[in-house]
């Protein structure tokens, strides 16, 4: 089993900046990636970005690329979500999930959530 704790949701003015992280415990020697999703009102859960653990390989959406980053410190388990130039339609409760399997499209773990909220 693998424990995710998200941390850095808050409320923002659009244009402004907020660090998303997400701290991994348990049986995390398995992971081989890491990924952010969002969760908009009355909207279905959507891919944001991700990160393969042992060689950083990177993919993003198309709505926030150039605009965030993704990252992850091995030694602290964690992985960061840097969101800059956030938008009002990037309010959303956003979800840390952490994969197995190279081979699944299925992510197996998933955090609580954190609320991210950006004002006009």
């Amino acid at each position: 089993q693998v424990q995710l704790v998200e941390s850095g949701g808050g409320l923002v003015q659009a244009g402004g900046s907020l660090r998303l992280s997400c701290a991994a415990s348990g049986r995390t020697r398995s992971t081989y990636a890491m990924g952010w999703f969002r969760q908009a009102p009355g909207k279905e859960r959507e891919f944001v970005a991700s990160i393969t653990w042992n060689q950083g390989f990177t993919g993003y959406a198309d709505s926030v690329k150039g605009r965030f980053t993704i990252s992850r410190d091995n030694a602290k388990n964690t992985a960061y979500l840097q969101m800059n130039g956030l938008k009002p339609e990037d309010t959303a409760v956003y979800y840390c999930a952490s994969r197995s399997s190279p081979l699944s499209a299925s992510w197996d773990y998933w955090g609580q959530g954190t609320q991210v909220t950006v004002s006009s």
